[in-house]
């Protein structure tokens, strides 16, 4: 369910994804409410682009520590691919 910040107070936040456009921001919001995993997403800059590297608009996806494996899976399963800090694309 999409909380806002407050809700998870001190908690540690990780990034679980990054949608490009805003139909996959709420194919993802709707599959991660479904399941009943709380989740945060703010708007922020990615960059993106081939041959010119530019700043672009995305919604990140942020969840708590002791839902990210679910939640990775859940991705996984539906054809995602969950954000991963060392993968370049």
């Amino acid at each position: 369910m999409r909380r806002d910040e407050a809700f998870f107070g001190e908690q540690e936040l990780i990034l679980l994804y990054i949608a490009k456009r805003l139909r996959e921001a709420k194919a993802l919001e709707d599959l991660l409410t479904g399941v009943g995993i709380d989740y945060l997403v703010e708007a922020d800059l990615y960059m993106g682009g081939f041959l010119f590297r530019r700043a672009l608009h995305g919604a990140f996806f942020y969840v708590t520590g002791a839902d990210d494996a679910r939640a990775r899976q859940l991705l996984a399963a539906h054809g995602y691919r969950p954000y991963e800090p060392d993968r370049l694309d």
